[in-house]
């Protein structure tokens, strides 16, 4: 008995631990709740502090710049919340900005600071439409200052349009130009008794060359030189008319870089000034002495009086009111196109199709711009988009395509029916052209003995299995496929070009073109940015300057949608003016919540697909 009562003693012990264990976590999970939750509830009272006179837009993009944002909405807000930046930010959000800047009063100047700017070689596109609205800006008679802690060929395309050009004199200015250097796989496959089996159509469609060959084509090469070599011929125009430099001097400066750096001794900052690619060079603490002479000083006196962009737009937002106006709706198709249900970031044909149903089937929309980014991908997906494209146009709205960085191959295919096609000059388009890629292993699988045999109840029975070698008839009839969807994308581009099927065929064929080219050989109708399609579906629509712009995406959450409310106003205010801000803790732990998130997503198997992709812009 005495044994007994010892062992309920004991587990009497272990529940009222428990107990306290549990209460204790409760307790805790509630201070955190009702924490966050007064964090909210002072976010959602106070309004943010009104914008004072001779404030400085400071605009210094984080990340990329995208045409929409691949993060999804919670996790935006909790960034924000938690006063972390975001790595991406969204071009319409950068013209927004700068054109309602131009015409507040409040706001004396801008500093654009480029130094975390990620960008690209095949950026240039957004680059130059930002650096529009730039000067824009400054025609209104406010000075844009750039600065940056040093500059590449990307951001260097954009801070050039400035009033002012600074850097620290710690800095570089480095312009490498524009290479297009891949792997090639050939011998590693051959080696590992992988056969790879390539259909294409297209004399320049070099997209899968690296599987079938160690190195690029002639014809690869040659359709290369033309496209890289007119990219970086716009970027080196560019540049000498922002410098008011002969494009020849710029040239000439990059190729002689080596000399000119030991001319500097080894100084590149002193080398960047000598050149004239920058106006001055500048300390942080100098920059900010630069500063206070056109916006007013802080109350410490040792600062400038600024707001950043995210906080200025949550304002402009804030003062927006819909109205009854018509509407252009502006669908955006960003990244690769494939099968199936997709996030932001990746163009799936079912979902992108019906945001353009929606447009088409809102009565208060009257014209439609398809903003593309892409290199293309899955035929079928990419052809339900451009279904939807001609069945907008057969209900009167007209369409118009605005193409961004890249818009090449299915980026292509989707665009083509549209009643216009617009493009930047630097713009990587064309490439039409079809491929389709198959590969089996059974030398693979001999060399480490492992045979496949057996039967098929038809010739096609086990075609597609993989341990077993291609049948030819198989290989053929794969080859007619590609053959027609070839034929097909040729003969829909003459049909929606007005020309005929040989005059686009000899400017298909795969190659890949810059929005100029492809303007001067009828595949482009205007060259310019989003606002130029923006204007033209207008002028289409007859809409004349009566009319608003408003973006068709996919429904953001309620819950999603309360937390960017919050992020974008109130809290964002007080966490710049009253140094509020999540814990350090949470805004830590938060990312770490939102991130696995994002791994719950359905899979589905795999399937045959036929592409029209380009790898120019990758």
């Amino acid at each position: 008995m005495a044994e007994t009562s010892k062992g309920n003693g004991f587990l009497g012990f272990l529940k009222v631990l428990w107990r306290g264990i549990n209460f204790t976590r409760q307790a805790i999970l509630n201070l955190i709740f009702f924490g966050l939750l007064l964090v909210i509830i002072l976010a959602a009272a106070r309004r943010p502090l009104p914008l004072q006179d001779h404030t400085i837009l400071v605009i210094a993009p984080h990340g990329e710049i995208v045409e929409q944002y691949s993060i999804d909405p919670a996790q935006r807000a909790l960034a924000r919340l938690s006063g972390q930046r975001l790595q991406q930010v969204q071009l319409r959000d950068l013209l927004a900005a700068l054109r309602h800047a131009a015409h507040d009063p409040r706001i004396s100047g801008v500093l654009l600071d480029t130094s975390d700017l990620q960008t690209g070689t095949w950026t240039f596109a957004t680059l130059r439409q930002v650096g529009r609205a730039i000067t824009r800006f400054e025609a209104s008679g406010k000075p844009v200052i750039a600065w940056a802690s040093g500059y590449d060929q990307g951001q260097y395309y954009l801070a050039m349009r400035a009033d002012k050009v600074l850097l620290d004199p710690q800095g570089s200015v480095l312009f490498t130009g524009l290479d297009s250097y891949q792997p090639y796989f050939k011998d590693l496959l051959d080696k590992l008794g992988v056969d790879v089996h390539l259909f294409r159509v297209g004399q320049f469609k070099s997209a899968a060359e690296p599987f079938i060959l160690n190195g690029p084509s002639p014809a690869a090469q040659e359709a290369n030189a033309y496209w890289l070599g007119g990219l970086w011929n716009e970027w080196l125009d560019a540049v000498a008319r922002a410098r008011k430099l002969a494009p020849a001097q710029v040239k000439t400066d990059i190729d002689h870089l080596p000399q000119g750096v030991a001319a500097a001794g080894g100084d590149l900052a002193r080398l960047a000034l000598r050149e004239h690619f920058v106006d001055g060079l500048a300390t942080r603490a100098q920059l900010v002495a630069d500063l206070r002479r056109i916006g007013a000083p802080e109350r410490d006196g040792h600062g400038f009086r600024g707001i950043d962009l995210q906080d200025y737009l949550a304002r402009v937002k804030r003062g927006q009111r819909a109205d009854g106006r018509p509407v252009i709706a502006v669908v955006v198709a960003e990244g690769d196109i494939v099968s199936g249900p997709q996030r932001p970031g990746s163009i799936g044909g079912t979902q992108t199709a019906r945001l353009i149903r929606r447009a088409r089937e809102d009565k208060d929309v009257k014209a439609i711009v398809l903003r593309v980014n892409s290199p293309g991908g899955a035929v079928y997906p990419a052809e339900l988009i451009r279904r939807e494209v001609q069945l907008a146009r057969a209900a009167g709205k007209p369409v118009v395509a605005s193409m961004g960085n890249v818009a090449a191959s299915g980026g292509y295919w989707i665009s083509m029916n549209a009643n216009q096609i617009v493009a930047e000059p630097d713009t990587i388009t064309g490439s039409i052209g079809i491929f389709g890629l198959y590969y089996n292993i059974p030398d693979a699988l001999a060399k480490i003995g492992i045979h496949t045999g057996g039967l098929g109840t038809t010739p096609w029975a086990g075609a597609f299995d993989i341990t077993r070698p291609l049948d030819p008839q198989v290989g053929a009839t794969i080859q007619q496929v590609i053959d027609k969807g070839y034929l097909d994308f040729v003969g829909g581009v003459a049909k929606a070009r007005g020309k005929s099927f040989d005059a686009i065929n000899a400017i298909a064929q795969g190659r890949v073109w810059t929005g100029r080219q492809a303007y001067a050989r009828g595949l482009v109708d205007k060259l310019g940015g989003i606002d130029t399609a923006i204007a033209l579906a207008a002028q289409d629509a007859r809409l004349g300057k009566n009319y608003q712009v408003r973006y068709v995406q996919q429904p953001v959450k309620p819950f999603d949608r309360f937390l960017m409310s919050l992020s974008d106003s109130a809290l964002a205010s007080i966490a710049l003016h009253h140094g509020i801000r999540l814990p350090p803790w949470m805004a830590a732990f938060a990312p770490r919540v939102a991130g696995p998130l994002q791994l719950l997503q359905s899979a589905r198997p795999g399937k045959v697909n036929v592409y029209a992709y380009c790898f120019c812009g990758r």
